[in-house]
């Protein structure tokens, strides 16, 4: 983790979390399904005007009504406990009642009528000798209310179908015009303004279209473990809150930057301002946007006033980004790393040493003749495997040290090199590992056993050094850094199945017939530069297997 020293802001404790349920009522259409939805109260202290889903919070006494209660073999105490209070809830909002009869019928309207909302609800079931329907109630999905909400809760989305029969009807305090609305219906309400949702419903919603029925949904939920789990972060992006779940891209760089959750931090992609990540990590993406660069190369610096800057990755030789690189520095460049000599990393180097009062050395790594053209480097200095650059400086108070370790990563470009800052468990990581896309592997400078080795590689460094955080060349910042390499890497050898398997149903075929099955999942257009990483794993596989093309 980052030494809390370093941080941008002011440390808060976020609001301690609830429990509650919610759960997603369905229902078949020929339109497909439908959920049953209700709008909060304008005064509601969460969400007021929102649609939602009945649900509440978990009450002692749903605990201790497990006897009251159906229940599946595999279903666990604590999803016993939130299926009841989801229950409960469901008929004291809604009047919707999920309970059974000993001989197994539902609940009648009769049922219904003869129970109190207000009164306490499982005594009044048992006195008419109901069963609450908790096995016929699974877990979706488990969401966190977001750490920078006042009030906050730790609850279950569950499902279960809608007893036939039944009719809602509100309790005009709590909640209000209950309505069935298709997911996507729902969707497009809200986009124009005209149905009022918060994210995790709108997250529920976007994945609950994918199903045609409701036995799917079900189906899905039969491993007893949530689909997936959230607790949000949310940024700035083009003047407006927006919200994001683990698997998108700026997640991993709010958690850095405001890990107590916080909505200080903005997302917008610009060349012209340096982005401070941590009081000794500045980012500026050069202004070289396009289908290989995203949203343009990341040069960062780190260090401080009191020890200098290195400058990792200078990036293309633009003057304007250059100068906005060196002011930022304050001029006090002390080395200049280049992760690699591509053309969108390297060049710039050597007009940035110019700029340079006392001229910094250019640290990394030469390229090989297997480089292309466009790709010629020769540092000042040659970087070994694990060595060390250390800034150091006397602060205000102590002593600052800031340690970047050298990894020796070859697979992107055979020269290519990976940076570690001990001191805060962060790993710069060139093209090796990219947000938002697997980068390419080109040979013969690339290398598709190398690549995979080099993940190996870097995984060991970040179990070793506790990192947390990726910082790529290209894209925000990657939380969960062993968790993203051992997707990506699984993300390879699953490519390299395919590729295997359209090697073996075409094996006369060229590089065009392979691409074209191994990567029908991509867009075409995506086609002609998919075939060089192709080419590597083609490579790889024939290496692997001599003798059988």
């Amino acid at each position: 983790m980052p030494r809390l020293n370093q941080l941008l802001h002011p440390q808060r404790e976020p609001a301690p979390v609830r429990p509650a349920a919610t759960v997603l009522l369905l229902r078949d259409t020929p339109a497909g399904v439908e959920v049953l939805m209700t709008r909060r109260s304008l005064s509601a202290s969460f969400a007021p005007g929102a649609y939602v889903f009945p649900g509440g919070g978990v009450d002692a006494a749903d605990a201790q009504a497990h006897g009251q209660a159906s229940r599946r073999p595999t279903q666990s105490d604590l999803h016993l406990t939130q299926a009841i209070a989801a229950i409960r809830e469901s008929f004291e909002e809604l009047g919707v009642l999920l309970a059974r009869h000993a001989d197994g019928a539902p609940a009648t309207a009769a049922d219904i009528a003869a129970l109190d909302r207000h009164a306490p609800f499982v005594p009044q079931c048992a006195a008419r000798g109901l069963s609450l329907a908790a096995a016929d109630v699974h877990v979706l999905a488990h969401w966190i209310t977001d750490r920078d909400l006042p009030r906050r809760f730790d609850v279950p989305f569950l499902v279960a179908r809608m007893p036939e029969g039944q009719t809602p009807v509100a309790d005009e305090a709590e909640q209000f015009e209950p309505v069935w609305v298709r997911p996507a219906d729902a969707l497009a309400r809200h986009e124009a303004g005209q149905f009022f949702i918060i994210f995790p419903t709108i997250r529920t919603l976007q994945r609950l279209q994918a199903y045609p029925d409701v036995q799917a949904v079900l189906a899905a939920c039969a491993s007893e473990q949530p689909l997936w789990t959230s607790c949000p972060r949310a940024g700035w992006l083009a003047g407006r809150e927006a919200r994001y779940m683990e698997h998108e891209a700026p997640f991993g760089e709010l958690a850095m930057v405001c890990p107590d959750g916080q909505i200080l931090h903005k997302l917008d992609w610009q060349a012209d301002q340096p982005v401070a990540l941590l009081k000794n990590v500045i980012r500026l993406t050069a202004p070289n946007p396009g289908v290989m660069t995203g949203p343009g190369t990341n040069s960062y610096l780190v260090g401080d006033p009191f020890t200098g800057y290195v400058a990792i990755d200078p990036g293309p030789a633009d003057p304007v980004h250059l100068d906005r690189l060196w002011r930022a520095a304050g001029g006090d460049i002390r080395s200049i790393i280049c992760t690699h000599s591509h053309p969108d990393h390297s060049p710039g180097a050597r007009p940035l040493q110019q700029m340079c009062e006392r001229q910094p050395p250019v640290l990394g790594l030469p390229s090989l003749p297997t480089a292309r053209a466009d790709s010629q480097f020769q540092p000042d200095w040659t970087l070994q495997d694990q060595e060390l650059v250390r800034l150091v400086g006397h602060g205000e108070e102590n002593d600052i040290t800031h340690t970047l370790r050298v990894l020796h990563t070859p697979g992107h470009a055979a020269n290519h090199l990976c940076l570690l800052l001990e001191e805060d468990g962060l790993l710069f990581s060139g093209d090796h590992i990219l947000n938002g896309s697997t980068t390419v592997i080109n040979p013969p400078d690339g290398e598709m056993t190398a690549y995979l080795e080099s993940l190996d590689k870097l995984d060991g460094a970040c179990a070793e050094h506790g990192v947390e955080f990726i910082l790529p060349a290209h894209g925000h910042v990657l939380g969960a850094a062993r968790g993203v390499i051992a997707q990506l890497k699984a993300h390879r050898l699953a490519r390299e199945a395919k590729v295997l398997a359209a090697m073996r149903a075409a094996p006369d075929g060229t590089l065009d017939d392979w691409v074209a099955l191994a990567y029908d999942d991509v867009p075409r257009a995506i086609w002609p530069v998919a075939k060089r990483s192709l080419l590597a794993h083609v490579e790889r596989l024939r290496a692997m297997r001599p003798g059988n093309d």
